[in-house]
């Protein structure tokens, strides 16, 4: 039998996405996508769609138990640079969210629970080239302490009631279907759309800023191949790191370059390069790959041209 999955944050830049290749596998009745507002994106219409607000415990007990959920995954939240701007609404949505998603699913018969951490939760004393699994976790930024405390709780969820949390620290994101978010990795989606429609860009890091990216066809690859895999496999109920490839704001602009002669980019650092300057510039995921097999299937040059080719498709379209 499928699981029967419940996704929040279902508008979001991982759900819109998550939602139909979960679907794809499950099939369209067996994934109901929670959305805080009463209109969801069109990627979610092939299934059944609820409005949640997860900052609700008692809205959140209801949705696990009126779908019948027995996997969840919880991507509600607030991001990098967005956190920043309301940093107690950060707090209200990234861990009372988490907190009541937690309990319900405790509580409500829930087996597996899928929690996104990122490589927000590090921060200026990590080392800045291949950060390890156990590498020190002091952010600097609102988001990254509740990826943290996050992490923790997901942990003790485990250890004090047995609920099988698991999380993945992601890299930043770069998506063709959903845009920008609030993060401070955008600027590597913002580009793309730029390039195609100006042929310019103002990129508001500097050219020079190297950090941990994916393209989203592997962050899904990456978010199924662990919940799916054998609990004995999941040896970590915090954060796993997760990675693809780093590049720099410079070279990912040569490379659009090469297949958009004559594009042009300008730099103009704002307040979330101090953001990406205390984040790593590489992480290291070997315990990702030895724990349950983790690969990615895209490096630096595939993820351009395919980003390129899927995007200028679908503003075409528009």
């Amino acid at each position: 039998m499928p699981p029967k999955v419940l996704v929040t944050g279902s508008a979001g830049q991982i759900g819109a996405e998550l939602v139909p290749h979960l679907r794809s596998f499950y099939g369209d009745a067996n994934v109901v996508a929670a959305v805080h507002k009463a209109a969801g994106p069109p990627s979610l219409n092939d299934g059944p769609v609820i409005t949640l607000d997860t900052d609700d415990p008692d809205a959140v007990a209801s949705a696990v138990r009126d779908t019948g959920a027995d996997t969840v995954y919880h991507l509600a939240a607030l991001l990098s640079a967005t956190g920043e701007k309301d940093p107690q609404l950060a707090w209200k949505v990234n861990m009372d969210g988490l907190r009541n998603v937690l309990e319900a699913s405790r509580k409500g018969g829930v087996s597996r629970v899928f929690w996104p951490s990122s490589i927000g939760a590090f921060g200026p004393d990590a080392p800045r080239k291949d950060a390890p699994q156990n590498a020190p976790l002091n952010p600097t930024t609102i988001y990254g302490v509740t990826k943290v405390a996050g992490e923790l709780l997901c942990n003790y969820y485990f250890v004090k009631y047995g609920l099988d949390v698991r999380c993945l620290r992601y890299p930043g994101l770069i998506s063709n279907v959903t845009p920008p978010g609030g993060g401070t990795t955008d600027y590597a989606v913002e580009i793309f759309y730029e390039a195609i429609r100006k042929g310019s860009y103002s990129c508001f890091l500097r050219e020079d800023t190297v950090l941990p990216m994916m393209y989203m066809p592997d962050a899904l690859k990456a978010t199924v191949l662990i919940m799916e895999a054998d609990p004995s496999r999941v040896i970590r109920h915090l954060g796993y790191n997760l990675a693809a490839f780093s590049f720099s704001a410079g070279e990912l602009a040569a490379e659009i370059r090469k297949r958009i002669p004559g594009f042009r980019v300008s730099y103009a650092p704002d307040s979330r390069q101090k953001i990406a300057d205390s984040w790593p510039m590489s992480i290291d995921d070997s315990e990702a790959r030895k724990d349950w097999g983790w690969s990615p299937g895209y490096d630096l040059q595939g993820m351009v041209s395919d980003m390129l080719t899927k995007l200028k498709a679908r503003l075409a379209l528009r």
